[in-house]
């Protein structure tokens, strides 16, 4: 695994940041915007020169959104210990997200639209696969390569595509994951929403207000059982499904159907009942559609909901690279055996009564599932269970 976060530059960092509760949430330091000094986000406080130097990646017309894509998959690929043959080989896919790519440079891409003769270096840049495009080229990579966007389920969608190509035997591994960096075309886009909060985001809370937009990049290898002997495990991914509500394009349905059918979904997938689920984190952005519709499928499905919380609080809504930022916390869960309290929760939503978990705690876990919901009705769950 690898990953890059708001509150930490690796999965060590992240770990240890999610069990003292560290909110990575605040005012920009690296990024422009009319709204820098009016709203929370959740920012990445490395530059883009220090990540170019670190990476030693100084090609011309490399994004930031690349730049952390790069970060996350050198970690995965280290941890992995994937070596440059395995990279190469035909049955390595690459399952990259994103709902940004290059769009994170909206000025640029702007006066390049209008310009009659030659555009910036950054031109490449624009299309939402160049940050795949980039890994390819960089590694030399000749396996099935895909650029996923399906809004804030992006990075779930990509984990689940991976799986899918293994078992049907159209790779023997692939690397899964997803990237976002901050923007002014989804900053603005968002505020025009008003689901922007003024404050930091406090999921599932009766008081809630909206969310943070964050940032942040994660990878993780997958790969078939039969290939893993003597190799480092942390879970395994016995379940997933993507389903979509058509509600709406950017709101579930009140009832909360596409939620609902994935994590039922899931669950089939794995062949366990709902009461086998020991832990969720949940989607939980904060927004008042997401959290009520979230918590109303919770309900129908499981009846007595188990243990569950949003780590957006830490880390921001880094869309679509939420789900698989999640995916790793909640493999940590696993790895650890232990759940991470919500932050800034207060009372629960009236209509529904739950509340996440309050404190930090270690607990037996067998099963964890991960919800991810995207604009459009756009719902992935994933279940991962210990090994």
């Amino acid at each position: 695994m690898g990953i890059i976060s708001a509150i930490g530059n690796s999965v060590p960092e992240n770990h240890m940041a999610l069990m003292e509760g560290k909110c990575g949430i605040g005012s920009l330091e690296w990024f422009a915007t009319r709204y820098a000094n009016l709203l929370p986000f959740g920012e990445i406080k490395t530059g883009n020169p220090s990540l170019r130097e670190k990476l030693q990646a100084n090609e011309p017309g490399l994004t930031r959104t690349t730049l952390l894509a790069l970060h996350a998959f050198k970690e995965a690929i280290t941890d992995a210990q994937l070596t440059t043959q395995q990279l190469q080989d035909f049955d390595t896919a690459l399952k990259g997200a994103s709902t940004v790519g290059g769009m994170c440079l909206t000025d640029e891409l702007y006066h390049d639209a209008n310009k009659t003769e030659h555009g910036s270096e950054y031109l490449s840049s624009y299309d939402c696969a160049s940050v795949n495009i980039y890994l390819q080229q960089r590694y030399g990579m000749n396996g099935i390569i895909n650029t996923i966007n399906t809004a804030c389920s992006s990075s779930a969608n990509a984990i689940l595509y991976g799986a899918r190509l293994i078992k049907n035997g159209l790779a023997q591994r692939a690397i899964v994951g997803g990237v976002d960096s901050l923007a002014k075309f989804t900053i603005n886009g968002f505020n025009a929403l008003h689901i922007l909060s003024p404050g930091i985001c406090t999921p599932f809370d009766e008081e809630r207000k909206g969310l943070n937009l964050g940032e942040g990049a994660a990878f993780l290898v997958l790969e078939k059982e039969a290939h893993i002997a003597g190799k480092k495990v942390y879970a395994e991914l016995t379940g997933y499904c993507n389903t979509n509500d058509a509600f709406h394009p950017s709101s579930l349905s009140e009832e909360g159907n596409g939620p609902y059918l994935s994590m039922k979904g899931a669950l089939d997938g794995a062949n366990i009942t709902a009461a086998d689920i020991d832990f969720i984190n949940a989607h939980g952005t904060g927004t008042e559609n997401n959290d009520l519709a979230e918590s109303r499928a919770m309900l129908r499905l499981f009846g007595k909901v188990p243990a569950f919380a949003s780590t957006k609080p830490h880390t921001g809504h880094t869309l679509g690279a939420a789900g698989a930022i999640e995916a790793v916390y909640s493999i940590l869960n696993l790895q650890h055996q232990e759940v991470y309290a919500a932050l800034n929760f207060k009372q629960p939503i009236e209509a529904t009564g739950l509340q996440p978990v309050r404190v930090y705690h270690k607990t037996p876990l067998k099963h964890v599932m991960s919800n991810s919901f995207g604009f459009g009705g756009n719902c992935t769950s994933l279940i991962f269970s210990a090994c």
